[in-house]
């Protein structure tokens, strides 16, 4: 996997950000693992100030479209980013009031 082209990268200074769009290759389609990875190590920076908005194929092709925002901190991204919530078991909860009584 690698970088072909840089489509967009612009800065963001209200938001302390860099907004990247670039193609990658790739012979399967790249998980968000692997493209933090990738990028980490392209633009040399860290892996906990990334954000990979989106992974983009077309049916056929070895190229991707990738869509990143490359924050300055960790700070500046957790206060712009969604933060991304856990499922939890979706079973009954027991109640700890008692049923109303019926006549």
């Amino acid at each position: 996997m690698k970088i072909s082209k840089t489509i967009e990268d612009k800065e963001n200074f209200l938001m302390n950000r860099r907004e990247i769009k670039f193609i990658v290759e790739s012979e399967k389609n790249p998980g968000f693992d692997e493209t933090i990875n990738l990028i980490a190590e392209h633009f040399k920076s860290e892996k906990d100030n990334l954000e990979v908005k989106q992974i983009k194929g077309k049916f056929g092709r070895n190229t991707f479209l990738v869509s990143v925002f490359i924050y300055k901190s960790k700070e500046d991204k957790e206060k712009f980013e969604k933060k991304k919530e856990k499922k939890t078991a979706q079973g009954a909860v027991p109640s700890t009031q008692p049923a109303p009584a019926t006549k």
